[in-house]
């Protein structure tokens, strides 16, 4: 498996890693639609910082979790 960290990737291939991961909706691509739950608004938008350079993933998930999501 290859590095998805932005040290050993391209800003290209960044958004190749983002718009496959967001192919789980069934047609294989990503329309934007918000409809993923993710609440969010547009889901590109929460991985931006990825995929400029600023954010790792886990970064990004970890801050989404932890606003959106109650434990107990």
């Amino acid at each position: 498996m290859r590095s998805i960290l932005i040290k050993d990737t391209t800003r290209e291939e960044r958004e190749q890693i983002v718009l496959q991961a967001l192919s789980f909706c069934g047609d294989s691509s990503c329309d934007m639609c918000s409809g993923c739950s993710l609440g969010v608004g547009a889901i590109d938008r929460m991985f931006e910082p990825y995929i400029n350079g600023e954010l790792e993933l886990s970064e990004i998930n970890r801050a989404h979790a932890a606003t959106k999501y109650v434990h107990g």
